[in-house]
């Protein structure tokens, strides 16, 4: 399994109109081939004092992390599915809107070590 993690600093004001995107935004990834998509609100991270969710992005005082990720069977099927995913005119049309600053985002993908449950 590949795993394609993210942290997002979203304004907080704006978290409905963020998950109005991103219900969106998982749609396309579900359908090339994202076995699932999570998006988690993280109020009250606090800055740590040498790094933590919000340092990583530089976190606002008006912004909360957004920790997400998004299954894949492979890389392979990850990397199509990024490809596949920004050629769709929806995807354009979320990724215009000034909702995510895309500088700040830290993201990467990651092989599974372990799954228990």
């Amino acid at each position: 399994m590949h795993i394609d993690g993210f942290l997002i600093p979203v304004k907080t004001a704006r978290k409905d109109e963020y998950v109005t995107a991103v219900k969106q935004i998982a749609s396309l990834y579900l359908k090339h081939g994202a076995t699932r998509c999570v998006e988690t609100w993280g109020p009250g991270l606090e800055p740590g004092k040498r790094t933590s969710f919000p340092r990583a992005v530089e976190a606002a005082a008006d912004e909360t992390v957004v920790f997400s990720w998004m299954e894949f069977p492979d890389a392979a099927t990850s990397a199509a599915a990024h490809e596949a995913v920004w050629a769709e005119p929806e995807m354009g049309e979320v990724m215009q809107s000034d909702l995510v600053d895309g500088k700040r985002m830290v993201f990467g993908g990651f092989e599974m070590l372990l799954d228990a449950k």
